[in-house]
Parts: C-alpha cells; sequence; structure tokens
C-alpha cells in the first residue's frame, strides 16, 4: 500500500510540473515585462524633458521679471530733462 502511495504521490508530482506555463506563455509573459519596462522608461523621460522645459520656463520668466525691473530703475534714476528758453 505505501509503495501504491508513493507512485501515485510521484505521478501526480510529475503531472503538476507537466501542466507548467508552455513556451509560448513564457515569452508572452517575458514580453509583458519588456513592455512594462519600456513604458516605464518612456514615462520617466517624458517626466525628464517636461521637468526640463519648466526650468527653462521659470529661468526665462525669471529674466524677463528683472530686465523689466532693471528698466524701470533705469529710467527712474535718469534726471528729468529741462529745456532751456
Amino acid at each position: 500500500m505505501k509503495k501504491l502511495l508513493s507512485v501515485i504521490a510521484v505521478a501526480g508530482m510529475f503531472a503538476f510540473v507537466a501542466c507548467g506555463p508552455s513556451a509560448e506563455e513564457k515569452a508572452a509573459a517575458e514580453q509583458k515585462i519588456q513592455d512594462s519596462i519600456a513604458q516605464v522608461e518612456q514615462t520617466r523621460i517624458a517626466d525628464s524633458i517636461a521637468n526640463a522645459e519648466k526650468v527653462v520656463a521659470d529661468s526665462l520668466a525669471q529674466i524677463e521679471a528683472k530686465r523689466i525691473e532693471d528698466s524701470i530703475a533705469a529710467a527712474e534714476a535718469k534726471p528729468a530733462k529741462k529745456g532751456k528758453k
């Protein structure tokens, strides 16, 4: 009886292993992983570009604001010209 149960248990293990994923299923799973990695990389690159564009836009806005402030200060610093009669 022990031998019969041992043979059945071994046969069951072999049947369980034989029911594993096929080569096609393994390839599909690997492709899914590669697609996920590509999507993450693409999102990371897009986020980096958006961040760089925001930094450039902010810098340009600060430069423009500083230029306007300097122009106003220079205009206020000039003495008003008085015409001679």
